[in-house]
């Protein structure tokens, strides 16, 4: 992928994103996919959104000086990223679930009856524990052992891994797969709660869940772009650089 040095309406959401970590917050704000919808140019997007194009580019031009910017990991190991996704996503993932479902479970029960929806919303909370807390074991146990020893096989630390796969591109289609699901369990989410908008006399228990699901879709954004637009694809092209070596 190529990555550009400044933002243009002809760029992917995703090579934007990933050039240019600090913008990201805008377009998390902006409701821009980074992330599995990634591919699309900013321009598409744009209009999609009805957003004027030079709007939203001087929007993210500001931003680029932010100081609590993400981490750019464009640059680094494999290793250092995979670090980075375990240690903080993988994490934050979690020690979030259970609070979240359990604030789910009692905002249902509560309020189901005058707020209908939120028995749905508590499906939806559940459906997303159990995708991803099988999703992260799979990752860590399978994919990101493996793509750790391809690249201390090209640095001569070790011969090529062995591995139930032909190739490394098998998972991560598999995990970019789990991705959209995720994906669209989110989008549900939003669109249930219209954007999650209080209702007029919620508790203390409904405000904590929609501020939780809020922060937790961000971090699961940012999460899943730095897999599929990182990792992934710097993955694959390693493992035919090591194929090629051997």
């Amino acid at each position: 992928m190529t990555t550009p040095t400044t933002i243009d309406a002809q760029a992917t959401l995703a090579a934007i994103a990933l050039a240019q970590p600090a913008v990201i917050t805008t377009l998390e704000r902006l409701k821009l996919d980074y992330c599995c919808g990634g591919n699309r140019r900013l321009a598409d997007a744009c209009a999609e959104k009805n957003l004027a194009v030079e709007t939203v580019l001087s929007e993210l031009k500001t931003a680029l000086g932010d100081p609590a910017a993400p981490r750019d990991l464009s640059n680094e190991p494999l290793s250092v990223v995979i670090a980075e996704i375990v240690n903080t996503h993988h994490a934050y993932v979690r020690a979030q679930l259970p609070p979240l479902t359990a604030m789910a479970a009692k905002v249902a029960g509560k309020h189901g009856p005058i707020h209908p929806e939120q028995i749905e919303v508590q499906r939806i909370v559940l459906a997303l524990a159990e995708d991803l807390t099988n999703h992260l074991a799979k990752e860590e146990l399978i994919l990101f052992p493996y793509i750790q020893k391809l690249e201390q096989s090209l640095k001569g630390n070790g011969e090529l891994p062995h591995a139930c796969f032909a190739s490394v591109s098998s998972p991560i289609s598999a995990m970019e797969q789990e991705h959209e699901t995720a994906g669209a369990l989110l989008v549900n989410l939003r669109a249930l709660t219209h954007d999650y908008t209080l209702p007029e006399g919620a508790c203390n228990t409904f405000t904590g869940l929609y501020a939780g699901l809020q922060a937790f879709e961000q971090d699961l954004h940012l999460h899943i772009h730095r897999e599929n637009n990182l990792l992934f694809p710097r993955a694959i092209e390693l493992e035919k650089s090591v194929q090629v070596e051997a």
